[in-house]
């Protein structure tokens, strides 16, 4: 089963210029401004599975500083079930 304190596969770096296009397109509003740059939320990312082919994020961020952190990943059932489970307590 998922467990909360395992991180997302994709973050953002400190070339972020801040211009909201990713908080815009994320279908679970995992993004939210940071201080100086965005920060990815885990415990809502899914990464855009079922919804979309690709992370909407990383396809609109003018400056592409949204990466994937291969040392952290999350199996396409765990976020399936995370994407249930935001579906179910909106």
């Amino acid at each position: 089963s998922y467990c909360m304190g395992v991180s997302v596969a994709y973050f953002i770096n400190e070339e972020c210029i801040a211009c909201d296009a990713c908080s815009i397109v994320c279908p679970t509003s995992a993004i939210l401004p940071g201080e100086i740059i965005y920060t990815i939320l885990t415990d809502r990312c899914t990464e855009c599975i079922i919804e979309f082919e690709s992370p909407q994020c990383v396809a609109v961020c003018p400056v592409n500083c949204i990466t994937q952190n291969s040392d952290i990943h999350e199996t396409y059932e765990e976020l399936v079930e995370k994407k249930h489970k935001l579906d179910n307590t909106r």
